[in-house]
């Protein structure tokens, strides 16, 4: 059991971005079909917890510009069904979560 939980521990993570992230070019180039008035994320994934990887984020280590600039709060309700899983699965979940939030019409930043 135990080497089941040490493979299985990585996560996805959606955090809410400010809607301040729409004057980025690149941000609004990446989301052409973006529905106004629907959230703007960023998606990613870590070893660590997402509180955790939020805080970094925060702080400016090995963070992303959006989320730094203008990320505001995680949204379990999007992610947490998920986690954790082993890093391959991990990876492709943050690529599937990405394309269903802008399927959906979020503004998505995927890391």
């Amino acid at each position: 059991m135990a080497r089941r939980t040490r493979a299985h521990h990585y996560h996805v993570y959606v955090v809410e971005l400010a809607i301040d992230v729409l004057r980025e070019p690149r941000f609004l180039r990446a989301n052409p079909d973006y529905m106004h008035r629907r959230p703007c994320v960023y998606v990613g994934m870590t070893g660590l917890s997402p509180d955790e990887r939020f805080d970094k984020h925060k702080a400016g280590i090995k963070s992303n510009k959006f989320v730094r600039l203008y990320g505001s709060r995680l949204l379990p309700a999007l992610y947490e069904a998920y986690n954790p899983m082993p890093y391959a699965g991990a990876q492709e979940m943050e690529v599937e979560l990405a394309i269903a939030l802008r399927d959906e019409g979020y503004g998505v930043w995927q890391g």
